[in-house]
């Protein structure tokens, strides 16, 4: 499918079948940890980038298979709340299955009327805020000019102010930029004024387009836990499983994923091995095939390997 992938499994929305509403990467900020590289060009004025209807159309396709879907998430190739429509797709899912919708997004927009009035259906909306200030907000979410940090927390509380829906504040934690204790006290600070259901702290495990983006140590990572927790509760997310099963042409799921974010070669062997119980050759077989189509390199983060897609 051209907007749809997945589901794809992750340990806060279980089996989540992935809605791209963007070319990519359409985006107002450009972020050091982006597993999508780095934001060429800032797009920041929202559009029906392509047709409401040929996304709905795939949404019901893909609910209609009987792959059991436990959540629909609308991401972007970019920031989600460009996609000018949101709101008319998540009212038109919501008529036609009982699954929950969530909406992935930095929040840099929600300071329009108009985007935070398009999210009011959703069931979840999952915003990002790496910062309680805004030097480290403009350090590490390095947004297009005039998208300020202080428009970027009014825009949180006043969605918070109109959301009845969980709110789930997202939190990358990076090594040395925001896991100081200064640093993570203002963030407290700013997150016990939004007052979210729940913070999801989570880590730069994929690549990222600047070397310097690594994962804290772990009593950092404690300390953040520690300190983000006290007034609201906090969710430190095990990362989820790759599931290929039912896939019709594997090389084509794989694809539709990495074209989202890069993929850990050992989750997609252990998927594969879930395809082929029991059969280490058509594993190996599967992936060497994989592989030889040309669509991707292997990158090296950390201590794993992981497959994105080649430029062009």
């Amino acid at each position: 499918m051209k907007y749809v992938f997945g589901p794809v499994s992750s340990k806060r929305l279980g089996q989540s079948l992935g809605v791209d509403l963007l070319p990519p990467k359409s985006c107002i900020w450009n972020c050091v940890y982006c597993q999508l590289g780095r934001t060429k060009q800032f797009v920041t004025e929202r559009s029906e980038f392509f047709p409401r209807q040929e996304i709905l159309d795939e949404i019901i396709e893909a609910l209609d298979s009987g792959v059991p879907i436990d959540w629909i998430t609308f991401v972007g190739s970019g920031e989600t709340t460009l996609y000018k429509g949101i709101g008319w797709l998540i009212h038109e899912v919501k008529k036609v299955t009982a699954i929950p919708v969530a909406v992935i997004t930095n929040g840099s927009l929600l300071h329009l009327r108009e985007v935070r009035q398009e999210l009011l259906e959703a069931d979840a909306v999952l915003p990002s805020l790496n910062a309680g200030s805004a030097g480290l907000h403009d350090l590490i979410d390095r947004p297009a000019p005039g998208f300020s940090f202080r428009l970027h927390i009014e825009g949180l509380m006043q969605f918070r102010n109109e959301y009845k829906g969980k709110l789930w504040l997202e939190v990358m934690l990076i090594a040395g930029m925001n896991d100081t204790d200064e640093a993570l006290e203002d963030l407290a600070g700013v997150i016990e004024a939004i007052h979210p259901d729940s913070v999801h702290l989570v880590v730069p495990t994929r690549p990222a387009p600047d070397g310097h983006v690594n994962i804290p140590d772990d009593d950092r990572i404690r300390n953040a836990v520690f300190i983000l927790s006290r007034s609201t509760p906090l969710i430190h997310p095990v990362k989820g499983t790759m599931n290929l099963k039912g896939a019709s042409d594997l090389l084509e799921a794989v694809t539709a994923i990495a074209v989202r974010h890069p993929v850990q070669e050992r989750e997609l062997e252990n998927a594969l091995f879930d395809c082929f119980p029991g059969d280490p050759d058509a594993v190996r077989q599967a992936m060497e095939s994989m592989f030889a189509s040309g669509r991707f390199n292997r990158v090296r983060h950390g201590d794993e390997l992981y497959w994105v897609m080649k430029a062009g």
